[in-house]
């Protein structure tokens, strides 16, 4: 199953900064873009990391005394916070290496990836490393606003003609703000769970109405027949 690439989502005008940035027009581009992070960027715009809010407040944490609680004991994480709470530029408060997404990657790998790594953004880079976009979770929900129309004629060209090979005049397919109702016999009831999880993969489905009915079940085992030998 297809789904939309990251490039067709991405927003291509994107705020950065350099290594040597300082700390208060970090802060003035975060504000003036209302963004929560930027990528830091070399001369040829490969990421080099990233500098988020989060980033900048840790100054603020450690603003009354940089050293309050230091100890040989002292976790990796708030190591980092305190270390980070001296920053003065870009390269010394960012979070390096930067998690990174290919334009030509498609939204479900995007989302996945903006999940396990807690994070609200991602720069999008071409296949050279260099920085082309951004993508974020607001971008990535956009995909619900798809067009009814769009969804049904995938959904009916991809998935039940080319996919599953079922004459569309089989199933009626009705869209209805990302909620797609199928209605129709199939010929066999395992086809039916197939073609439920599919469109159910479609971008932009929201929920999947299953009305669907077979003529053959061929889910139930045949119970096997056992004969007594003839004596």
């Amino acid at each position: 199953m297809s789904h939309l690439k990251v490039s067709a989502l991405m927003t291509r005008d994107v705020a950065t900064v350099r290594e040597h940035t300082p700390f208060h027009e970090i802060a003035k581009v975060l504000a003036d873009r209302r963004v929560s992070a930027v990528p830091v960027v070399d001369l040829d715009n490969f990421v080099l990391g990233v500098v988020s809010e989060a980033d900048l407040l840790h100054k603020v944490e450690f603003a009354d005394d940089p050293d309050e609680g230091a100890s040989i004991l002292e976790g990796r994480a708030h190591r980092l916070a305190r270390h980070k709470a001296t920053g003065h530029v870009a390269k010394d408060l960012m979070t390096a290496p930067a998690v990174t997404v290919l334009d030509s990657a498609n939204v479900v790998r995007a989302a996945r990836l903006l999940e396990s790594s807690g994070i609200k953004r991602l720069p999008v880079v071409n296949d050279l490393g260099r920085l082309v976009g951004i993508v974020s979770r607001r971008d990535l929900l956009r995909l619900y606003l798809r067009a009814d129309a769009d969804i049904r004629d995938e959904i009916v060209n991809q998935v039940l003609r080319r996919l599953l090979w079922i004459d569309p005049a089989e199933v009626k397919v009705e869209v209805d703000g990302g909620v797609v109702a199928l209605v129709g016999k199939l010929e066999q009831r395992s086809l039916i769970d197939i073609a439920v999880r599919l469109v159910g993969a479609v971008d932009g489905v929201v929920e999947v109405d299953d009305r669907l009915t077979w003529r053959v079940d061929d889910t139930v085992t045949p119970q096997a027949r056992y004969y007594r030998p003839l004596v």
